[in-house]
Parts: structure tokens; sequence; C-alpha cells
């Protein structure tokens, strides 16, 4: 029932103040009903009507149980009741469902005794035309405004009600057509016409009691696994979905999700990737309590870098400069691990050691494991810029970057003084029909060159834009 369903703004108090009132409405209508039904039934003997009658009494008392179980039910979630008050609904459809079933009951036997005995005695008149023709129109009414409004917000106990107007409809029809049976001569018709409106009745019920129990223990609406399901994977990173628990309340659904996302993804992109889920999720079942938790799963795009670099990532440190060589049908991984500051030689030794082994015991094909250690650098370095004072250092840098082939322009050079040396930032133009690679290969060759110029040069930081 939840396939194609069109997305809606839910708004709680809106949705509490509709239910009551087309509840609250069904009240009355039933009271009315009831009434006019007893009364006629009553003057003229018609089993058909008084059926027709207890009919709309239980009407009226299912409408009561629904008007008391939309304001229970819409009520928020408290310390005794952590999943809200919803499966009061689908408690008070089955209510309704159980009622119809023991009134269905009676007017089957009373049908029984009288065709048995032949004590048919109708007396007709037009007021009993008039109440079963009157009622069908308003039972229609009722009947496609509780519809309306249990569609909309997935309420049972206003689709049950809805269910006892409907039933009526099709009751009013077969005891009119009774009466007209009884009119013509055949006093039987009046029984035989109540015993086709409970069953008419019996077998509408018992689709609702399905439908009733099936919520109550927590079954799964129809289509609506597929439509999250749809939701889940057509978010971007999402690498499959492990757990899907899906249960519904009141109109209100329950979903538990557990997410398979890369391992290597790194946390903040974990957490936009979940907000995406529930934005995707809320997008198409508006009034849902969503839970999305995601674990870590091996990528369908997953790299063999990525898989060194999560390998590492594990013993809470970083790779860097990742090469791996494919030599004699197997591979040869080097990498740089970077270490707090202080960390001993023979501590970060041990722990390299550690991840050498995990990536050999995990990776396929690896034949060999090769690792830089290096420690930290400080995030911050106090710094002096320099460059007026190395005006000549600067010149030289310029003219040393110019002799580079495909070199247009140099926009900057700026020299720093820090505690590790003398480091050096440079930017200048380089062709834009250049590969990401061949651009590299040129930066390498300037930083090499310009570390040659003055020994005093401790790091080299080029940045390149495209020539126009």
């Amino acid at each position: 029932m939840f396939m194609g369903k069109p997305a809606i703004t839910f708004d709680r108090a809106l949705m509490t103040a509709e239910k009551r009132r087309v509840a609250l409405t069904s009240v009355f209508a039933a009271i009315v009903l009831t009434t006019l039904k007893l009364f006629v039934g009553l003057s003229t003997g018609s089993l058909g009507i008084l059926s027709e009658a207890l009919h709309s009494a239980l009407d009226l008392i299912a409408s009561l149980i629904t008007f008391f179980a939309v304001r229970v039910s819409d009520r928020p979630p408290d310390d005794e009741h952590q999943f809200g008050h919803g499966k009061i609904e689908n408690l008070s459809a089955l209510v309704q469902t159980l009622l119809l079933l023991i009134t269905c009951g009676w007017i089957l036997h009373e049908a029984y005794e009288r065709l048995e005995t032949g004590g048919t005695h109708v007396m007709l008149n037009i007021w009993a035309f008039v109440v079963v023709i009157g009622s069908m129109f308003i039972d229609y009414g009722r009947a496609r405004a509780l519809l309306r409004v249990s569609k909309k917000y997935n309420s049972q106990a206003l689709e049950a009600d809805a269910l006892h107007f409907r039933t009526d409809i099709y009751s009013s029809i077969v005891v009119l057509i009774g009466l007209g049976g009884v009119l013509v001569g055949f006093p039987a018709a009046d029984a035989i016409a109540a015993a086709i409106v409970a069953g008419i009745v019996i077998w509408i019920s018992l689709r609702l009691a399905k439908r009733t129990i099936d919520g109550l223990l927590d079954r799964a609406p129809a289509g609506l696994r597929d439509e999250v399901e749809d939701a889940v994977l057509d978010v971007d990173g999402v690498e499959c979905i492990r757990v899907m628990r899906i249960r519904d309340a009141g109109g209100e659904v329950f979903i538990n999700l557990v997410i398979g996302v890369q391992r290597t993804t790194f946390f903040d992109q974990v957490h936009d990737i979940v907000d995406r889920v529930e934005e995707n999720v809320r997008a198409r079942i508006p009034r849902c309590d969503l839970i999305v938790h995601a674990e870590p799963v091996v990528g369908v795009r997953e790299r063999l870098s990525d898989n060194i670099e999560w390998l590492v990532r594990r013993s809470g440190l970083t790779a860097h400069n990742i090469c791996i060589l494919w030599v004699d049908e197997h591979y040869v991984v080097d990498f740089d691990i970077e270490y707090p500051q202080g960390t001993s030689f023979v501590d970060a030794h041990a722990v390299s050691t550690q991840v050498r082994q995990r990536i050999l015991d995990e990776v396929a094909n690896v034949g060999e494991v090769r690792i830089h250690l290096e420690e930290e650098m400080v995030s911050v370095l106090e710094a002096r810029n320099v460059s007026e004072q190395e005006r000549d250092l600067v010149d030289g840098i310029r003219a040393c970057i110019r002799t580079q082939h495909g070199v247009s322009c140099v926009t900057s050079v700026t020299c720093y003084e820090t505690k590790m040396g003398l480091r050096v930032t440079a930017t200048f133009a380089l062709p834009k029909s250049l590969t990401l690679l061949e651009m590299h290969g040129i930066v390498d060759v300037i930083e090499t060159d310009l570390k040659l110029l003055d020994q005093r040069i401790a790091e080299v930081f080029i940045h390149t834009e495209p020539s126009d």
C-alpha cells in the first residue's frame, strides 16, 4: 500500500485535528442512524431493518472506540510507552471486528429461526424505505470521509470505522431488496436479506481482522520494504543493506537500518551518507521513526591502495606516498607512516611490524611490504618572511623555475625562515594541456633543482595554475 505513495509534508497537529474531527462526525452519524433504524424496525417488525439497527448500534460503539483510539494513538512517546501509543489503533480495529462478527452471528441465528418457523410478520410503511435509502447516503458520505483520512495518515482505526459504514451501504441495498420482496408477497425475503447482510459483513470483517492481526504482530506492510530499499540504495556511497527491520503502529512506521559503507570512507563522509539516507527515506515515508547505523564493508570500488590505507588506519596511523609495484606475480608495497612526535624508534618499528604483517595476512598476492618511518611535523611552525632580506635567493629561484620547459610565468616566490630551515613557496603557470601526471613530474624536477640552489632550503611548496 506504500508503493508509489506521494510524499506529503507531515504535520502532527494537523493530523491529530483532522482524525479527531472525522471520528467525532462519525459518532454523531451513527447515533442518528441507530435511532431511526431501531424505531422503524420495531414499528414494522422487519428483521432486515432491525439487523441494520443493530449493525448501526455496533457502528456507534465502534465510532466511540475509534474516537478514543485516535485521541490516544497520537500521543507522543513517554517513559512507559517508548514507541508511542499507535498500537491502540490496531487494538481498536480488532475489537470492532469482533463486535461485527458477534452481531452477524445473532443476525444469522434470528434469520434461521424465522425461516425455520415461518414466523415472519413484517408491516411495511413508507418510513421503512425512507430510512433505508436515507441511511445509504449518510453511510456513503461517512465512509468516503473516513477512508480518505485513513489512507492519508495510514490509520487502521479510521479504516475499520470506514469499513463499518461501507458495509452498511451493501447491507442496506440487500435490506431494500428484501423489503421489496415482502411488498410483492414474499415475506421470507426479509430474513433472507438479513442473512445475506450478515454474510457480507463477515467476509469483509475477516479481511480487516487479518490486517489488524498483522499489525499487532508487527508484519511489515506490503510494498514498504521495497520502497525503503529503493530509497536507501539510491544514495551514492551505500554498498548494501545489511539489516532492515520495519513495523508500523497507528500509522507511524518504525524503521531500523544497518547499511554497509566502504570501510576506507572517512567518518565525516559516513555521516553525510547516513544523513542522505535519512532524507531519502523520509521523503517517501514522511511519518516514520528512523534509525540508521553504518558498518564498514569491502566496497566494490575499493582499490588496493584503499585497502592498504585502511589496514594502516586500524593502528590509529595514516599512510601516505603509497607505491605499489607488480613484480614477478606479486605486489611490492612501499609507503610512509608518520608517528606522533616523541615516538621512539623501537616503538615505531614495533607498530610498523604489526602493520606489515597485517597487510601480508589480509591482502592477496602481496609479497613484500616496506615502510618508511617518519615523525609528524608540528602543525604550526614559527616563521618569518625573509623574502626582502633574501632578494638574491628569490631572484635565483625565479630564474631556476623559468628554465623549466613549459613554465610561462612565475606569479610569486616567498621565503620563510623557520627552525627547520628555509621554506620556499612558489606559484607559477603551466600549459593547461598537461595531464595531472605530467604537471606533477615538472613540479618534482623543480623542487629538486630549488633545493640544490641553497643548502639552507629545507622545504619547497609549489602551487601551479593553468596558463591562458
